[in-house]
């Protein structure tokens, strides 16, 4: 079915999911906007909830969208409606985070950082300049993380989800949300090592 579609033909039709893969095979650009068309409005909301001002959250949305002409190259996307609002809360974090100037952790941060480096290196820093970069280095790992790994963290620690909450809201079974806990904070813990010594 996706084989026939050609360009100019896109039509509302063909599901979230359809048209991801579409993406990732042609890379036709069209698809991101209609998937914009879509979930601007919805992301615009995400970005005002938490941002708290229209002209941020315009441009974060954006933002957002111009993310996706790589992401969805890059990753294998099953549920894009909450794989986007994942996407979107990550960056809403990463700009509640620059703007904080006094270097303080946000609890979310805080207790993710608590839990992945169990030697304290993020816990003892010299400095707030530190304390920031290791912080900016977080959010760096959070964006590489694949697309499962990266929601249910995201889910448990930046909107204090339970397990099951995360299960309903994703459609991951108890299994898979535990591993992509488990496996996202090993690889956020490698990630953040690399820049410790």
């Amino acid at each position: 079915m996706l084989s026939n579609l050609t360009e100019g033909s896109l039509s509302s039709h063909l599901s979230d999911e359809e048209l991801v893969e579409f993406y990732r095979q042609s890379g036709n650009q069209e698809i991101i906007g209609e998937l914009f068309r879509r979930y601007s409005h919805l992301v615009l909301g995400v970005c005002l909830k938490y941002l708290k001002n229209r002209d941020e959250a315009r441009d974060a949305a954006m933002e957002v969208f111009e993310r996706l002409f790589v992401a969805l190259r890059k990753y294998e996307v099953h549920n894009f409606k909450s794989w986007l609002f994942t996407v979107t809360k990550s960056h809403c974090a990463m700009i509640l985070r620059q703007r904080k100037k006094e270097g303080f952790l946000l609890t979310w941060e805080d207790n993710l950082l608590g839990e992945i480096m169990e030697n304290g290196g993020f816990l003892h820093l010299n400095s707030e300049d530190e304390a920031e970069e290791r912080i900016r280095k977080l959010h760096q790992a959070m964006g590489n993380l694949s697309p499962g790994q990266q929601q249910c963290i995201l889910l448990f620690y930046f909107d204090d989800k339970s397990y099951l909450e995360i299960e309903q809201t994703t459609g991951f079974s108890s299994n898979e949300v535990k591993s992509h806990i488990q496996n996202g904070k090993r690889n956020l813990k490698i990630a953040l090592e690399q820049h410790l010594y």
